[in-house]
């Protein structure tokens, strides 16, 4: 199939050294490096920009005018179409889990900044959330408009070809990469770059308990989008680390914090509780236990700074016991003081 694209992101992004936390997990120099997709330049960054710029130009080439897509109310992936559609001159409609809060803070504030429509779904389960986009998209059209609907979290075939492209980016970054470490919710960018490494066992996923499925679902994912690119099926098999879940998806975890942390003193490289604390705090896991491959191992540093303004994580910063900061568990306990991210 022809593959188009939209230029959103500001590519390719650095690719830099962590000899520092490197040293401090007893790693020489040049073996743990951080590609920096939080700085893909797209309203604040992050890992959905590449995933845009595939599903936008397939809305653009449908001849659509308006992006209509959904999660929760600090929603990565609503954060990102809304400026996309900003960008180029779309509308947004987002469908938002929940009720208007408040107080508008974090992604949530930002999308309305970026000048999205917000219907509220209620409480509604992902089946539920998705009927309800559908809904969005059938009135725009009844109202004269033209809507192309994301799925939530922009999970998508051409949304996968983002990291698609991404791999054949690394690659060239870094020849003899051994590793890439990369959070997983829906399994879209873990697939993509599997699909573009060509093996399994080049990426680990660190599951946020977003989908149940996964470990399933990557394998055709990415079987899908290397076809796609006209890329021989990967081999191998899927790598899917679940002992950082903790509490469940968007629930902070002690063994998250530690990383969290580490990763700012030592590196300056700021993460957030829900996605990239959780990868982190695998990566650190399995330096710890020796179970890292010989070779450079990358962190795919997927953005979400919005989540770190948000109250509730910004009290559970301010607050986490020292102990889970100097000493944490290698694997993460439970939290509570859940709110959904997709």
């Amino acid at each position: 199939m022809t593959v188009e694209r939209v230029a959103l992101a500001v590519l390719p992004t650095p690719l830099q050294p962590m000899d520092r936390l490197g040293e401090q997990l007893g790693l020489p120099p040049g073996r743990l490096w951080v590609k920096r997709d939080d700085l893909t330049g797209l309203a604040l960054g992050g890992n959905k920009a590449r995933k845009l710029e595939y599903s936008v130009a397939e809305a653009l080439a449908a001849g659509a005018d308006t992006l209509v897509t959904g999660g929760a109310a600090q929603s990565n992936h609503v954060r990102m179409t809304a400026a996309a559609a900003a960008r180029l001159g779309l509308s947004c409609v987002a469908v938002l889990t929940g009720t208007e809060p408040s107080t508008w803070e974090g992604n949530l504030l930002l999308s309305e900044m970026l000048g999205v429509q917000v219907r509220w779904a209620g409480s509604v389960d992902y089946a539920g959330l998705n009927a309800a986009i559908t809904e969005a998209a059938d009135i725009a059209r009844q109202d004269g408009s033209r809507p192309y609907v994301l799925p939530v979290g922009g999970a998508s075939l051409a949304g996968d070809l983002g990291y698609v492209t991404a791999a054949v980016e690394l690659r060239r970054q870094l020849p003899d990469l051994a590793l890439v470490v990369t959070a997983d919710a829906s399994g879209g960018t873990h697939a993509g770059l599997v699909a573009g490494l060509g093996d399994h066992r080049l990426v680990l996923g660190v599951d946020t308990g977003n989908r149940p499925d996964l470990l399933d679902a990557v394998p055709r994912m990415a079987a899908d989008a290397a076809r796609a690119a006209g890329l021989p099926t990967p081999t191998g098999s899927a790598r899917l680390d679940r002992e950082q879940i903790g509490g469940g998806y968007s629930q902070p975890t002690p063994a998250g914090r530690h990383a969290l942390d580490l990763a700012a003193r030592t590196e300056g490289l700021l993460l957030e509780p829900v996605y990239t604390a959780k990868a982190m705090a695998s990566l650190l896991a399995h330096a710890t236990r020796g179970r890292l491959p010989e070779g450079p191992v990358v962190f795919l540093h997927t953005g979400g700074y919005p989540e770190l303004f948000i109250g509730h994580y910004n009290r559970w910063l301010r607050t986490a016991p020292a102990a889970d900061r100097d000493h944490p568990p290698a694997v993460a306990a439970p939290s509570t003081e859940p709110t959904a991210t997709w």
